[in-house]
């Protein structure tokens, strides 16, 4: 009996540990043809592996700067701004992100943010929603120990110390996990997209005709889309300027 499990969980996990190998050779061929300075075939090699359901900001990073290489600086914003979403401390990202930005034409200003806000959005990236995640489960489990020493304990000053400090842990575990769906939220549900026509009009209304044109975007720019309607997007800038324009002229991050 329990060689058949033994077998029957083999089975399961060799597509797994294919599918593992395959993503690793991808790379890794990836890898070789950026160092060959095959640049075209290392974003195909790249593309591959994304295709197949795998992403990280290494991944992007890598892709970003094969299109940069292939001279394609619109398609390397977009995978350098997709790896910075993933991980806003990496130096290497940032650095080629600002190198990439500099090849925009559009120069839009950035309305200062509250700066509570900031301060909550940065403390937020400090760790990844795994490790916010990782530290909820653990101050839970602290809380669950402490009050059960409270509840066995004959001493009232440790009934009282047991008590207090779950309900601190207990606290922190709330806060971490809320930080982890923050923090989930600013990657996967951020609605940010960058511009990959060489120029499009904006619009005052979703309409090519009746629609007034308010002012003219090029490629690369970012921008925050804010509403949908058909083909058409409403869509922020930094400035706090907004219009409509179609989802073929933009490229979600």
């Amino acid at each position: 009996m329990k060689r058949s499990v033994l077998i029957m969980s083999i089975l399961l996990l060799l597509p797994l540990l294919t599918e593992a190998k395959d993503f690793q050779d991808l790379l890794e061929k990836g890898n070789q043809q950026y160092l060959n300075g095959e640049y075209e075939q290392a974003v195909e090699s790249y593309r591959s592996v994304l295709d197949s359901g795998y992403a990280s900001a290494e991944l992007y990073y890598n892709l970003g700067n094969s299109f940069y290489k292939s001279h394609n600086i619109t398609m390397a914003l977009v995978n350098y701004e997709r790896a910075h979403i993933l991980d806003p401390r990496d130096k290497d990202i940032m650095h080629n992100l600002e190198v990439a930005r500099e090849f925009v034409v559009d120069r839009i200003e950035v309305l200062p943010e509250f700066f509570l806000r900031r301060a909550f959005v940065g403390f937020v990236k400090t760790f990844d929603a795994d490790i916010w995640a990782i530290m909820s489960l653990s101050t839970f489990i602290l809380a669950l120990t402490l009050l059960l020493v409270y509840f066995f304990a004959k001493r009232i000053g440790l009934r009282r110390l047991t008590f207090w400090t779950a309900v601190v842990f207990l606290f922190l575990s709330i806060s971490t996990i809320l930080f982890a769906v923050q923090q989930n939220n600013l990657i996967n549900h951020h609605n940010k997209a960058l511009i990959i026509t060489p120029s499009v009009p904006i619009k005052s209304s979703p309409d090519e005709t009746s629609g007034t044109d308010l002012f003219l975007l090029h490629e690369g720019t970012r921008v925050t889309v804010e509403d949908e309607l058909g083909e058409w997007r409403e869509v922020v800038l930094s400035d706090g300027n907004r219009g409509w324009l179609k989802e073929s002229d933009l490229i979600r991050l």
